[in-house]
């Protein structure tokens, strides 16, 4: 049996649709690459470590072909598939409430990092209306929790080796992005790092393939379990400082 076109576009949830208003969609698809380039750029030029550039990047990313072709990817593994089916989100997550669990649970290691760095709870700027929107809000909430699974650091070597963590896990557009920006601005001005660099995307890679989805995981359920148990059950062996 031979299928119609429609047929296989039907059949195929990440085959081009037709646009409803296509000039309207033209328009944001051109606003929404112009954001994407003008924030990977600012990310290449601006030294002064400012986050705003790569929420916008990450942004700009959202509802990409290349992020619905991650999340279809993702859902191949069952336990990832159930938790972007349930949308599942942790309340906001309240740092006094958690330290006043055990030390060695992962409750108070990451509220205590939190207050100690001065860092903010991270949400994402985009409405929950999609599996890819869940997909995007739920990595930044929990973004910091995979800095302490992994125990790579927030220098800018540490964060690269996370993203590559990411890309290994789930194919997140927005590491892949912002590797290709670290590897540009190394390769230009800063040439003696970039071994180093390159050292950090292996680990981070080798690490992501090896270790059980994160993103499958609801952490906030059980806040109590120690950090160690945590990285044990999730085939994790963590950077050491100094790695």
């Amino acid at each position: 049996m031979q299928l119609t076109n429609s047929q296989r576009q039907s059949a195929n949830p990440l085959a081009k649709q037709p646009p409803s208003n296509e000039p309207q969609s033209t328009i944001q698809n051109l606003l929404r690459a112009f954001t994407g380039t003008k924030a990977f750029l600012t990310l290449l030029f601006d030294e002064s470590g400012s986050l705003t550039a790569v929420g916008e990047l990450s942004t700009s990313l959202v509802n990409t072909p290349a992020f619905r072709l991650a999340v279809e990817e993702m859902k191949s593994v069952p336990e990832v598939a159930d938790i972007i089916a349930e949308r599942y989100m942790a309340p906001a997550h309240d740092l006094d409430a958690l330290l006043q669990y055990p030390q060695d649970s992962l409750a108070y290691v990451y509220a205590s990092r939190m207050k100690q760095a001065g860092f903010q709870t991270l949400a994402a700027e985009v409405e929950v209306d999609s599996e890819v929107s869940y997909v995007e809000n739920r990595w930044q909430q929990t973004h910091d929790i995979w800095h302490i699974m992994t125990g790579f650091d927030t220098s800018e070597m540490g964060e690269i080796a996370l993203q590559a963590f990411y890309l290994a896990q789930f194919r997140l557009p927005l590491a892949s992005m912002l590797i290709a920006n670290a590897l540009i601005a190394t390769t230009l001005w800063e040439p003696e790092s970039l071994s180093a660099l390159l050292e950090a995307i292996a680990q981070g890679w080798e690490m992501g393939h090896i270790a059980k989805p994160l993103i499958a995981q609801k952490w906030e359920e059980a806040w109590e379990k120690p950090v160690a148990v945590w990285q044990s059950e999730l085939n994790i062996l963590p950077v050491r400082t100094g790695q």
